[in-house]
């Protein structure tokens, strides 16, 4: 996922070089100019699109200052820009041991473990980002996907309003409290949800699939299609938008579309590897032969 806040499932921030936290280290350590040099390298470097050479360079500011918490923080954000997510989570770990108060380095060192599903771990983390910084909307909405993951329902949704309450332009806490409140079958209450996050957001083809979902349950098909249009708008590659695409043009008894879409979404499910939704697919497809 994208180094970016509120991407599309776990936030992560962006690279920063935050001048307290530097001051902070200057006095409670001896911090080398040439650390500080090496961390505003990586930062130029990382805004040429340099990664490698990046991460080389606050590898060295870590080497030259290991209590300069911002080096690590940026390390962190860099390895998992490339992908090493296990040293990202190391980075962010010792971001925190360098500074204790630094609550983007626990959001970041949560959102980590989310993402290799240390649910446990990555819940302690994110609740000591929020009890330093209780308006860090990032911690409370990767708080939201932790309890969510973890079944805890009511704690999840507590997290998500606070993430909106202080993330106001972010889409994604909408969009996983639509997805509860579609699992407790409060439909008016995910309704609502799915349609402020593509409020925020109308190139979100999971809020549009879910809204589409919903609206076809209500057999509100015409209106259903279009969100399912939208979905296929926002990204072609998505399978579920011709799915669902499909699912109406066989109520609605046009069996010539609907072979048309459920091909086209076999395809990409077979492409992905998704082999549980290609057969699902595949049945379908044989009640629109039949219906011709």
């Amino acid at each position: 996922m994208a180094i970016a806040l509120f991407g599309s499932a776990i936030a992560l921030s962006s690279f920063v070089l935050p001048p307290h936290a530097v001051a902070q280290a200057q006095q409670t350590v001896e911090v080398s100019a040439e650390a500080v040099e090496k961390l505003k390298q990586g930062l130029e470097l990382i805004r040429g699109g340099r990664i490698p050479e990046a991460i080389a360079a606050f590898r060295e500011a870590t080497r030259l200052a290991p209590h300069l918490a911002p080096a690590h923080y940026n390390l962190g954000l860099a390895l998992r820009q490339k992908g090493e997510l296990q040293a990202s989570a190391d980075a962010f770990y010792q971001a925190t041991q360098a500074d204790p108060n630094f609550a983007l380095a626990y959001a970041n060192l949560g959102a980590a473990l989310l993402e290799g599903q240390n649910l446990d771990q990555a819940g302690d983390y994110l609740e000591r980002a929020v009890e330093l910084n209780p308006e860090l909307g990032l911690a409370h909405y990767n708080l939201g996907l932790v309890r969510e993951f973890q079944g805890r329902l009511a704690d999840a949704i507590v997290a998500h309003k606070r993430a909106i309450a202080y993330s106001p332009n972010a889409p994604e806490p909408h969009f996983h409290l639509g997805k509860i409140y579609t699992q407790q079958g409060k439909t008016p209450e995910a309704l609502d949800a799915f349609r402020k996050a593509l409020a925020i957001s109308p190139n979100y083809p999971e809020a549009q699939y879910s809204l589409g979902s919903l609206l076809l349950a209500q057999g509100q098909l015409e209106e259903a299609l279009e969100a399912f249009r939208l979905s296929a708008e926002s990204n072609s590659n998505y399978a579920n938008a011709y799915y669902g695409a499909g699912l109406v043009f066989l109520q609605q008894g046009k069996y010539q579309d609907a072979q048309k879409v459920l091909e086209y979404a076999r395809d990409l499910y077979r492409s992905q590897g998704n082999q549980q939704w290609t057969l699902t697919v595949e049945q379908l497809l044989q009640q629109a032969r039949q219906g011709n």
